[in-house]
């Protein structure tokens, strides 16, 4: 009650006020998964900036929700959703986010949005949906109108690919068409420059040694993505799976350990004391692509993860328990997974087992280049340079001039 009033008659009108302040060219906010934590491209193209000494030139903001979450560099942390975050959302030259952001929050016509997303799609999404089932989501025309509103604010969309170049056009109603800025940069993605420029031994030992891993096993890494009927409440998913753990202890832990990652949707409290030393876990503020690196085989299912570890090309097995179901009544994909992934389909414990014990490169050799060539040829260690780069001519660009021009 006391929040729903602080927000309609201080913060709201604030915010209003705010927007009548000009545009600061020089002003630069980043948010990933919600203000949740610390990662993905953003993250990315933010260290990169770093790197480059730029982070003393602008003024960069990050969006979060854990105050005391660690980030290089010159930047200010602002509380989502406070008087602050108002404040610089109305001020800013430039967004740089990947998920979407709140409804009332609308951008000023100066103002550049970079949506960079956060993952190649195997799953149907937005406006190609033909249902849904997420928390808080029981009208799919509503969900649909809510997507498309959210995307009108992108003036860019970044995409792995021409694969997801292709499908982020329908499903979210994004083209240049649409006007001056309304363009899909295909340039890989920032997050995955780390696999390709970390993946050797020192930087891999370095990792394991940071992140407690066992340097004398084989390191798996479990990553499934969230079931959309599966929720404790809205934008919070539980974990599901239908992994027997301790048949996975008792055959594997001679050799292996398995890191277990959750979605960023998914939180749950899991006691995995019974695991100790063979199981790790780690939480929404863990970088996935250290993970990446550090592990010899991914376990997944549906999520984009696959398109990310496929640039290291280590071993990947598909854990689909719930193929049928999934596809046919939750989300659909724009693929045929059975003919297209690049390793073998489990839906049992002990199938996931024999797959790992008696895995064959050469099996899955020609699947495996496919893949790589379809997902994979614009990762090439430089996304984040790149979108800097556009940035940088952004933020003095006379955004209102250009489009009267354009009409």
């Amino acid at each position: 009650m006391i929040k729903n009033f602080i927000k309609k008659y201080l913060i709201l009108p604030g915010y209003a006020f705010f927007r009548r302040l000009p545009i600061d060219n020089n002003l630069i906010i980043f948010e990933s998964n919600m203000g949740r934590n610390y990662s993905g491209n953003p993250k990315h193209i933010y260290e990169e900036m770093v790197k480059q000494g730029i982070d003393k030139k602008l003024k960069c903001i990050w969006i979060l929700e854990d105050m005391d979450t660690e980030i290089p560099g010159n930047t200010k942390k602002v509380k989502r959703s406070r008087i602050k975050y108002y404040y610089y959302i109305a001020r800013a030259k430039i967004w740089v986010f990947d998920t979407r952001d709140p409804p009332h929050i609308q951008k000023r016509e100066q103002c550049f949005y970079i949506q960079t997303w956060h993952g190649t799609p195997l799953k149907k999404l937005g406006l190609d949906m033909d249902d849904v089932f997420m928390a808080g989501k029981e009208d799919i025309e509503k969900y649909k109108h809510n997507i498309y509103h959210d995307s009108r604010k992108w003036d860019f969309l970044l995409s792995q690919n021409d694969f997801s170049t292709e499908i982020f056009k329908s499903a979210f109603a994004f083209s240049k068409d649409l006007a001056p800025y309304k363009e899909i940069w295909t340039y890989g993605y920032p997050r995955n420059d780390i696999l390709i420029n970390k993946n050797n031994i020192k930087d891999i030992n370095k990792l394991k040694k940071s992140l407690g891993i066992p340097e004398d096993k084989k390191i798996l890494l479990y990553a499934p993505t969230w079931r959309d009927n599966e929720f404790h409440k809205r934008s919070i998913y539980k974990f599901v799976t239908a992994m027997d753990f301790d048949l996975l202890k008792e055959k594997l832990a001679d050799d292996y350990v398995i890191i277990v990652k959750y979605h960023y949707l998914v939180m749950e409290n899991i006691d995995w004391s019974d695991y100790k030393d063979f199981v790790y876990t780690f939480g929404a503020d863990q970088d996935i692509a250290d993970l990446y690196l550090v592990s010899d085989m991914l376990i997944t299912d549906y999520s984009s993860v696959m398109f990310d570890y496929s640039i290291l090309n280590r071993p990947m097995f598909f854990f689909m328990y719930d193929l049928e179901s999934y596809r046919d009544k939750l989300r659909g994909f724009y693929f045929n997974v059975v003919e297209e992934i690049p390793g073998p389909i489990s839906k049992t414990t002990e199938e996931l087992i024999n797959d790992i014990k008696r895995y064959d490169p050469l099996l899955y050799k020609d699947k495996y280049n496919a893949f790589r060539d379809k997902y994979n040829k614009k990762d090439g260690g430089k996304s984040s340079k790149r979108v800097i780069d556009r940035i940088l001519k952004l933020k003095d660009t006379n955004k209102v001039a250009a489009q009267k021009t354009a009409r």
